[in-house]
């Protein structure tokens, strides 16, 4: 059986680390690279170091920018009353693409996970209690995954605001149980913004 060469079985072994690629997927992924016209393969390489070097976390609300503020802080006819707290930037884009929610946001960074070691310190709780103190908000929409960890992430947050005069919704149970934001339908986001509830 023939070997790969050192340089195929790097990128491979690379790919393989990315989240959702078992080790045939980055085999079909190395191999594509390998036949697209240089040009491409290099457009993916600078792309990927241009993220690395650009992007960061908003000083605000945690969402990724290219600046202190992502481009939703930065925009002037956001509701600024209103407040959805999310585990993930990709979970703001998800809400972005409904359409339905033309508020502010946080990123957590994450769900409060005990078996995996990440508690309420390893996430951005701190920093959203201080905006909630500082700000103006009349609502914060708690749009954590409906799964245990995300639910366990709500209540906690809520504990902590329950003594503001602010209040607390959590998005529709339009969303089942278990999934998660990102992969949801579009629809079904915008039922779950529309419908949120009290927490």
């Amino acid at each position: 059986m023939a070997e790969l060469s050192d340089s195929v079985t790097h990128m491979i072994e690379q790919l393989s680390r990315l989240p959702g690629i078992g080790r045939k997927s980055a085999e079909r992924l190395a191999y594509h690279i390998l036949r697209v016209p240089e040009s491409e393969a290099f457009a993916l390489s600078d792309s990927i170091r241009t993220v690395r070097e650009n992007v960061r976390y908003c000083d605000i609300c945690f969402n990724l920018a290219e600046s202190e503020m992502c481009n939703v802080c930065r925009d002037p006819v956001r509701d600024q009353k209103t407040l959805c707290v999310v585990q993930q930037p990709r979970d703001l884009m998800a809400l972005e693409q409904s359409g339905t929610f033309k508020g502010l946001y946080h990123v957590l960074l994450g769900r409060i996970a005990p078996l995996e070691n990440v508690g309420p310190d390893q996430l951005t709780i701190d920093q959203l209690v201080g905006r909630v103190v500082e700000g103006e908000f009349n609502e914060v929409i708690m749009a954590t995954n409906p799964t245990v960890e995300g639910d366990g992430t709500a209540l906690h947050i809520s504990n902590l605001l329950a003594d503001y005069d602010v209040r607390l919704t959590r998005l529709a149970r339009g969303i089942t149980t278990g999934s998660i934001l990102e992969y949801t339908n579009k629809e079904i986001l915008a039922d779950a913004m529309s419908g949120r509830q009290p927490l």
